[in-house]
């Protein structure tokens, strides 16, 4: 069985892993917002996630606080760099609106699976106050998956309806 320094290092490795998906998520969502005009409730929809992942973000930061730890800067510049380049290579596509909306919930997905990790070994640490801000952005993960979901016939047809226009 490891030990609680192990546990911990892997719980801490989680949480700087979990700071840098949050800042590679916003830099997917940025060039993202910018090119939304004509699907309004997608823009909305990443807008408010937008908010979300910077509170996101700073909720990590008060748990790396609380346990006399830091993010990685260079997991947060790795992925930041690999989110921008996603996002480059889907805006080339002739479906670039579909591609990045089915790419933002699988994203979400991974997200999910990663704070639901993060609860269950700060439970294993009996690290008590963390969990309730973990908990917190998982739900905001959750809902923000499902708001993607249901936008999606709504996305698809709108995008159907313009490439049909244009031609």
């Amino acid at each position: 069985m490891d030990s609680p320094n192990a546990t911990r290092g892997i719980f801490v490795a989680g949480l700087r892993n979990a700071h840098a998906m949050e800042k590679q998520a916003l830099s997917v969502m940025q060039p993202q917002l910018d090119r939304l005009e004509s699907y309004p409730e997608l823009q909305g929809l990443l807008e408010k996630h937008y908010r979300e992942t910077e509170d996101q973000l700073a909720r990590l930061d008060q748990i790396f606080a609380s346990l006399g730890e830091s993010p990685s800067g260079m997991k947060d510049t790795v992925l930041g760099v690999m989110g921008s380049m996603q996002t480059m290579g889907h805006s080339i596509a002739s479906d670039e609106v579909l591609k990045n909306h089915m790419a933002d919930y699988m994203f979400e997905h991974f997200e999910i699976a990663a704070y639901t990790s993060l609860i269950s070994m700060a439970r294993s640490l009996g690290l008590t106050t963390v969990i309730p801000l973990l908990q917190q952005t998982l739900e905001e993960e959750r809902r923000c998956a499902e708001l993607l979901l249901d936008a999606l016939p709504r996305v698809t047809e709108t995008f159907l309806q313009r490439t049909e226009m244009a031609q």
